[in-house]
């Protein structure tokens, strides 16, 4: 009691009235000899080890609010925006993957690695902004040509995967990898078959499709500070 009486810190203390292994006289003991500022929770019906899911879960919410208060934790602020129309990769962690991206002077996003690949998994894969890219432009090349047509698609919904397959090289014969993007797209709304099989026609005339679809020309310049 005397090292809890001389903690200097904010203390919180949580105890289960049905706990058959700490009794209550117990937890009073601790939050009476505690000084300011100091927080006592009542569990209800959990017990000793928190089995159940829901008394799991909400000690953890109980325990994340009641500490947000004291720790006084400030996220990181992204790198400042890019210029309109640039879109800007900065390393947010020399030690992994880990990529702050900033879309123009507004939009941001984080990039990363799995953690089977050494990230953390805490963003996108770079495949995956790939995969994004071609998902949401499809959905949006739908939407635009169904609204023009005045058509009743009422929803769209599309899942892209990414592959590299083995095809066989026409000049060459030799075997090589080629990416494959697998794209379903689910239309909801009262069309006829006429009309969904259109929408899928006009998915495959979007921008980032096209893109994909054809050679692609890259042009780096080495920049000094």
């Amino acid at each position: 009691e005397p090292a809890i009486h001389n903690l200097r810190a904010a203390l919180l203390v949580m105890h289960a009235p049905l706990d058959q292994v700490v009794g209550i006289e117990n937890a009073q003991a601790i939050f009476t000899a505690a000084k300011h500022p100091k927080s006592f929770v009542t569990l209800d019906d959990a017990d000793h080890l928190l089995t159940r899911p829901e008394d799991s879960e909400y000690a953890a919410g109980v325990i994340s609010a009641w500490a947000q208060r004291y720790l006084k934790l400030t996220p990181p602020a992204p790198p400042p925006g890019a210029p309109e129309g640039v879109v800007r990769v900065t390393e947010a962690d020399p030690d992994g993957y880990l990529q702050d991206v900033n879309a123009g002077p507004v939009h941001h996003a984080l990039a990363d690695e799995p953690i089977a690949y050494g990230g953390t998994n805490r963003g996108m894969s770079p495949y995956g902004f790939l995969s994004a890219g071609l998902g949401a432009c499809s959905s949006m090349t739908v939407r635009m040509y169904a609204r023009r047509k005045r058509w009743p698609l009422t929803s769209v919904r599309v899942d892209v995967t990414h592959d590299k397959v083995h095809a066989q090289d026409a000049e060459t014969g030799a075997a090589q990898k080629i990416d494959t993007f697998y794209r379903k797209i689910y239309f909801e709304g009262d069309l006829d078959d006429a009309q969904r099989a259109r929408l899928l026609e006009i998915a495959d005339k979007c921008p980032v499709h096209k893109t994909l679809l054809h050679s692609s020309r890259i042009e780096t310049t080495l920049v000094d500070d």
